[in-house]
């Protein structure tokens, strides 16, 4: 440690995660064989090719090697006689060119292929994030530890294409220097030793600053991710109009100005360090091989050697001082990269909680109870406060229900447990006699349409955003078209130029972007296409005026025909349309009723109900 502080600095610099160990980056290359088993399932067949033309070509560096020290030889004859033939001599020119046809030939094919496995391996890592991702429970994603890993894993499905090439390089370079070395030991074995003493430290400076690379990224991975927002948020059409008004851009750039410059600042003394050292143990290097040549020299005017077997020693010894430099320092690369490869399968590794049961109970269709509530209690992730607590009561089957209460009152953690994107940290709620965590989540959320305040815009076609509801419905056009009439998003739809085959949002070339309330219009359609026992809508007409609410509940009231329906709301002309009504109030059951029972009570909701009518006078 004392020499490595000499070389590097007393102190290693602050880059926000701890140095690894020698024994924990050694530790990571575990995660080599199941990453090279992925590539290899991607296509077998082409991975095959790809490992027998390195093969191949581990095998033509020797072969030019030797083939250039008969040319020298059979030159330097033909000067020391006379009358002597040339053709043996050009039929070992036509040989070496031979060779370095094929070995350029090797090369761009085995280019080709890492090219197209690389692709098809990033594909499908990107396919089984997505998968796995779709898999994990919603508090996982509000969960930042959680999204630090995510993030890193989305970078490696593109990334960790580069280090299945190095993988498949550096045992193509071993096997080259195997069979260099043969010819080397043959003439003197402590050439061999020279040279791996010449790039030890060339190597061990390489693995030093790889780990303080990793280190550095790593612990960068919630400030780049800031970053990435600063950058999202200054430039997007989402945000421009928030950032024009309130003069945002000064501060948005300022803040990606303050979080850059540090991370260029660390990086720059990391890579300036690097650098330095680099040139130091290359020149280390550089002596290892010139002391080498010296020695082979001498013997070949000492006329040990012929100038051939000079050319093929000095050549080899060059070509394995190279190769061996690539494989060391590859292999601290390997490492590094087996490092980012643990967040990679660190992501996989987590699993939901909310899991899927292989004797769970038949979902009942219909539903002939409804669902209760009995003391469910819940709080988020990382917090003592409790969003929810001792809520006691029954939604029944086929019931309106309104839910009533002031913002962060606990209404929408309420409906997110009613579809089990939560399980309660206490307490039950079943569903016909029960327990909802018997029943399989799919069968479930399948029989559930949730409408959520804060709906996802998807940057899709305006008959796909419909058939969001049902995906599997996506190519019905008829129930797409009947859903968007039922939810007057067919009003919005008609002036579209494309129809429903428009893509709505501005992200993508030609994409025509909708008003808030036509977007409402759009997600109701979903509702509609859902055709789902249960409804849920979170503030379903926050975005329209007066006349389209009035038109939207009225069918409404068609749409939950037979059903079961919550509704949250702050409108109460649009609350008293239910059968009951139940008002929440940090996070607590107040009162349950219908709205002129909760009039004639006097207590919270008419309270709230005169606030509200007052606004109208």
């Amino acid at each position: 440690m004392a020499i490595w502080s000499n070389f590097f600095g007393k102190k290693p610099p602050k880059l926000g995660q701890p140095a690894l160990s020698v024994q924990e980056r050694v530790s990571a290359l575990k995660h080599l064989p199941p990453f090279l088993k992925m590539v290899w399932q991607t296509n077998p067949r082409m991975a095959l090719v790809n490992v027998v033309l390195r093969a191949l070509r581990a095998g033509i560096p020797l072969a030019i090697l030797y083939v250039g020290q008969l040319i020298i030889d059979e030159v330097v004859r033909l000067t020391q006689t006379t009358g002597g033939s040339t053709n043996y001599l050009l039929t070992l020119v036509a040989v070496e060119f031979g060779l370095a046809v094929v070995s350029d030939v090797l090369n761009r094919g085995i280019a080709l292929i890492d090219g197209l496995l690389g692709d098809l391996f990033a594909n499908q890592s990107s396919i089984k994030l997505m998968e796995h991702a779709a898999e994990l429970d919603l508090d996982q994603f509000e969960d930042s530890a959680f999204y630090d890993k995510l993030e890193r894993a989305r970078r490696q499905t593109l990334s960790r294409t580069v280090l299945m090439s190095q993988v498949l390089g550096q045992l193509q370079d071993i096997l080259t220097m195997v069979i260099l070395a043969v010819g080397l030991a043959a003439f003197n074995p402590w050439l061999l030793l020279l040279l791996f003493i010449a790039v030890l430290p060339a190597f061990l400076g390489e693995s030093h600053f790889n780990e303080r690379s990793y280190s550095l990224v790593h612990g960068w991975t919630p400030e780049r991710r800031e970053l990435d927002y600063l950058r999202q948020t200054g430039a997007s059409d989402d945000t421009a109009k928030e950032v024009k008004i309130f003069g945002l851009s000064g501060f948005l750039v300022n803040r990606f100005r303050e979080l850059s410059s540090k991370f260029y600042l660390d990086n720059k003394k990391l890579s300036t360090r690097r650098a330095a050292w680099g040139s130091v143990f290359a020149s280390l290097g550089s002596a290892g091989y010139y002391g080498a040549y010296v020695y082979l020299i001498l013997q070949t005017a000492a006329g040990v050697v012929s100038i051939g077997q000079l050319t093929f020693l000095a050549g080899s010894f060059m070509r394995m001082r190279g190769l061996l430099e690539a494989v060391l320092n590859r292999f601290t690369s390997v490492a590094e990269g087996s490092l980012y490869l643990q967040d990679f399968f660190d992501f996989f590794n987590l699993q939901p909680r909310i899991q899927r049961q292989a004797s769970a109970p038949t979902f009942p269709r219909p539903i002939l109870h409804g669902f209760t509530f009995e003391n469910v209690g819940f709080k988020y992730r990382n917090t003592e406060k409790w969003a929810i607590r001792n809520l006691n009561f029954t939604l029944r089957a086929g019931e309106k229900l309104a839910l009533v209460g002031e913002n962060g009152a606990g209404k929408t953690t309420l409906v997110k447990l009613l579809s089990r994107l939560y399980d309660p940290t206490e307490g039950r709620i079943l569903l016909d006699g029960v327990d909802l965590r018997e029943y399989n989540p799919e069968d479930l959320r399948r029989e559930i349409g949730v409408i959520f305040q804060d709906f996802v815009r998807f940057q899709m076609t305006a008959g796909t955003n419909i058939a969001i509801g049902r995906i599997d419905e996506k190519e019905n056009r008829p129930r797409i078209e009947s859903s968007a009439q039922q939810s007057l998003a067919d009003t919005v739809i008609s002036k579209l130029p494309e129809g429903y085959d428009q893509i709505i949002g501005r992200r993508f070339s030609k994409g025509v972007d909708l008003s808030g309330g036509e977007w409402q219009k759009i997600a109701l359609g979903r509702a509609y296409m859902r055709d789902a026992q249960l409804l849920i809508l979170d503030e379903p007409t926050a975005a329209l005026d007066a006349r389209a609410e009035h038109e939207v509940f009225q069918r409404f009231s068609e749409l939950t025909q037979g059903k079961t329906a919550v509704l949250i709301s702050h409108r109460f002309s649009t609350v008293r349309m239910a059968d009951r009504i139940l008002v929440i109030e940090n996070g607590q059951f107040v009162e349950m009723g219908s709205h002129e029972e909760l009039i004639a009570k006097g207590d919270r909701y008419a309270e709230l109900f005169r606030l509200q009518a007052k606004g109208y006078l």
